[in-house]
């Protein structure tokens, strides 16, 4: 579980410093989380919480209070945030298997030979999806309100998100059916949210489905994706910092679907573009809020037992050089309120609704919209000395994954194939994310498996 999930008894650290809670001491999780809850009554195995990001806030796995989290690809490299402990743990046990059929020139993770086979992470702008790119593996944001948030920690509701992450797509569905539907507490969560008696079989109408194409002699390398229609997002690859290498093998990967069968063909949301910035503006002025551990406007459940401290000096001096991404938002917060009052806020709400209509518009002609998951494969850890030295490591990691925490739509990144580092040491995986209409988890399933008959990512 990512160290913002709720499992009694457990410590609930946040990635931060036991300074900045009541008594200098991080909580005891005084309940299970729903999603613990649900795993605990399917008969899966909590072995422990892993380390985050420092108040989930980073996309890469520099900030969290014990040190960064190494990539398990590579000693020395980002394993991507916020789900930074639970992304390495997750690809620790594809390392050592792909490390000697690709004869990988790095060192690797002491982790390599253990690991798990899922993890729970959260993700309100792409802390899912951008470790599961950096780390060759799969990792899932629902459509917002299908998973309940109940007893976790919030960064804001409107962008909150947890899901699961995994070696395999088939573990994906397999997980995701255990933990999603209403739960009658989670404000997230709308009449569109299936009861859990509702939930779709996500493993059993995979299995079908691959079944139905099979008996069919459809489930072949030219004839596996037949019947899907795939978007290639023209802005997805107008992204500033895209790396060249990285754009090309994942519009191979989208254009792959082609040689399975399915409809392919560029489209445009050019308000996609702006999407990280409507993200940034529509929450930037609540997000403090939640740092303090304060009730939802909506009737909610909050974490008994967590007592963060004040937003004062003390917390600034702690933050600013472990993770300037929060003191960023703090201050943001209070300047767009002293300058702007609610205006911008508003403004940025009514545009969430926009960009999800725009989204919607493409999805009538598609089923699935392909992009990139992160601009370039996983960068190098250094030695830290300046705020702007650790703020650059996270610029542009989200720009294709945050938009879709505001427009609420199902996102997953899975590996495409390798890409050179940028300081020309070896090859790291490359993610492609998958993107489908609100509530059609299904359909990022089917397309990814059927993308798979012509061999996994990993494999290129």
């Amino acid at each position: 579980m990512k160290d913002n999930v709720s499992v009694a008894g457990a410590p609930l650290r946040l990635g931060t410093a036991p300074e900045l809670f009541k008594g200098g001491k991080h909580a005891i999780s005084e309940i299970d989380a729903i999603v613990v809850k649900r795993i605990l009554e399917a008969s899966g195995t909590i072995t422990g919480t892993a380390v985050c990001e420092n108040f989930s806030l980073f996309p890469t796995s520099v900030s969290s209070e014990t040190g960064p989290v190494h990539n398990a690809w590579a000693a020395g490299y980002m394993t991507g945030g916020s789900s930074s402990g639970c992304a390495s743990l997750v690809s620790a046990k594809d390392v050592k298997e792909w490390s000697e059929k690709k004869g990988l020139s790095f060192e690797t993770s002491a982790l390599s030979e253990e690991g798990v086979d899922m993890a729970i992470g959260g993700d309100q702008g792409g802390s899912i999806r951008a470790p599961a790119s950096f780390g060759g593996f799969y990792g899932l944001k629902p459509t917002t309100g299908l998973v309940p948030y109940t007893g976790i920690v919030s960064i804001l509701p409107m962008i909150d998100s947890t899901g699961p992450m995994a070696r395999s797509i088939e573990d994906i569905a397999l997980l995701l059916g255990v933990i999603a539907g209403y739960d009658g507490i989670d404000p997230r969560q709308t009449p569109e949210t299936p009861l859990r008696q509702a939930v779709p079989n996500y493993t059993g109408l995979l299995a079908e489905w691959q079944a139905a194409k099979k008996e069919a002699g459809e489930w072949t390398a030219s004839a596996a994706a037949k019947g899907l229609r795939i978007g290639i997002l023209k802005e997805a690859w107008e992204i500033a910092g895209l790396n060249t290498d990285v754009a090309a093998i994942v519009r191979a990967a989208a254009e792959r679907f082609g040689k399975l069968g399915a409809e392919v063909h560029e489209v445009s949301v050019p308000l996609h573009l702006l999407g990280p910035s409507i993200w940034t503006v529509a929450g930037r002025e609540a997000i403090p809020r939640f740092f303090e551990n304060r009730a939802s406007d909506l009737l909610s459940h909050p974490l008994p037992g967590l007592e963060p401290n004040p937003t004062d000096q003390t917390f600034y001096d702690k933050l600013v050089y472990k993770n300037p991404a929060v003191i960023n938002v703090v201050l943001n917060a209070e300047h767009m309120e002293t300058k702007f009052g609610p205006s911008l806020t508003r403004k940025a709400h009514m545009l969430v609704h926009q960009l999800r209509a725009e989204y919607d518009k493409v999805f009538e002609k598609v089923d699935i919209l392909i992009t990139p998951t992160t601009p370039t494969v996983a960068g190098k850890h250094c030695n830290y000395t300046s705020v702007m030295e650790i703020a650059q490591k996270a610029v542009g990691v989200t720009l294709n994954t945050s938009p879709f925490n505001c427009s609420g739509h199902p996102g997953m990144s899975m590996p495409c194939g390798w890409s050179e580092t940028s300081d020309g040491a070896g090859k790291l995986p490359v993610g492609m994310q998958l993107v489908a209409k609100r509530w059609h988890e299904m359909d990022i399933l089917k397309a990814a498996s059927a993308w798979e008959v012509l061999g996994k990512g990993l494999d290129a």
